[in-house]
C-alpha cells in the first residue's frame, strides 16, 4: 500500500515537512560523496527556514503534555500495558524537557555562522555554489568524508529535540485513527464529515493501483479526486472505473 498524508491544518503540515526534512539530512548526511554532502547541508539550510516559526517550540511543548496528562489517566488501567504507558511517558517527559532545555531561537548558531549564511544565500541561486563562487567552500567538500559527515552531524545535533518531540506528535497523531475500507465510483469520492474534526486523513492505495488521490476538504465534505500517473500530460486525467482504498482520519 502507498499511504497519502493530507494535514488539515498549519501546524501538522510544518510537522510533516520536519519530518521529511529531517529524514533527508540524516540519509544523505550517512554518505560518502561531496556531492551528497551538499544536498544534506542545503537541506539543513531547509530546516532553519521551517523551524523558525516563533511558536513552533511551545507547539511542541504544549502538544506533548497534553499528551502526558492523557496517558496519565490511564494509569492502573488493567486493559493498559503499565510497561508500555511507562516507557511512552518517559520518552515524553524526555522530550519536553529536551525542549525546555534549547534557548534562543532555533538555529540561531548557524545564523550566527557567517561561512554557512554565505553558502545558504549562494545555495538560493541557481548555480551559486560553484567552486569559482565559493572557493571555501570547494575546499570543504573535498575533505575527507568522516570530517564532513562530524560537522554536519554537529549542525543538525542541536536541533534534534525538535525532531524527536515532532516525531512523538506524529506517531501519536498517526495511530489515533483507524483505517476504514471505501470504493471511489468512477474515480470519485465525496464524505459528509458532519463538522468533523481532524487533523490529518491518510488515503492508502494499492501499490499495483495506478491512481493517485488529490483530496480537499473543510470539517462539512472531505473531495477526493484519482488521477492517473503522469506519462508526460500536460494535465491530470481521471482514472477509470472504480478504485478501491483505505482511509483513515487522524486527530490528537
Amino acid at each position: 500500500m502507498i499511504t497519502y498524508e493530507y494535514p488539515f491544518n498549519e501546524r501538522i503540515r510544518t510537522l510533516l515537512r520536519l519530518e521529511d526534512l529531517f529524514e533527508k539530512t540524516v540519509y544523505f548526511a550517512q554518505c560518502d560523496g561531496h556531492l551528497e554532502h551538499h544536498t544534506a547541508l542545503v537541506t539543513l539550510f531547509e530546516i532553519l527556514e521551517v523551524a523558525g516559526r516563533a511558536d513552533l517550540k511551545m507547539d511542541l511543548i504544549q502538544e506533548l503534555e497534553r499528551q502526558r496528562q492523557t496517558l496519565l489517566a490511564y494509569r492502573n488501567n488493567p486493559d493498559i500495558s503499565e510497561e508500555a504507558l511507562s516507557g511512552a511517558l518517559y520518552e515524553i517527559e524526555q522530550s519536553s524537557a529536551a525542549l525546555l532545555a534549547m534557548t534562543g531561537k532555533m538555529g540561531q548558531y548557524l545564523r550566527d555562522n557567517d561561512w554557512l549564511m554565505g553558502i545558504k544565500s549562494r545555495a538560493a541561486i541557481p548555480g551559486g555554489v560553484c567552486e569559482f563562487d565559493l572557493p571555501s567552500y570547494h575546499w570543504w567538500l573535498h575533505r575527507d568524508p568522516e570530517v564532513r559527515r562530524e560537522a554536519l552531524n554537529g549542525w543538525t545535533r542541536p536541533m534534534t529535540a525538535m525532531r524527536d518531540a515532532a516525531a512523538i506528535v506524529l506517531r501519536l497523531l498517526r495511530s489515533s485513527g483507524r483505517p476504514k475500507s471505501y470504493t471511489a465510483t468512477a474515480a470519485q469520492f465525496q464524505l459528509n464529515l458532519g463538522g468533523t474534526a481532524a487533523q490529518m486523513v491518510r488515503v492508502s492505495v494499492a501499490d499495483e493501483q495506478p491512481a493517485i488521490p488529490e483530496v480537499s476538504a473543510n470539517k462539512y465534505f472531505l473531495n477526493i479526486r484519482f488521477t492517473k500517473p503522469p506519462r508526460g500530460e500536460v494535465k491530470a486525467r481521471n482514472c477509470e472505473g472504480d478504485i478501491a482504498f483505505d482511509l483513515t482520519f487522524c486527530n490528537l
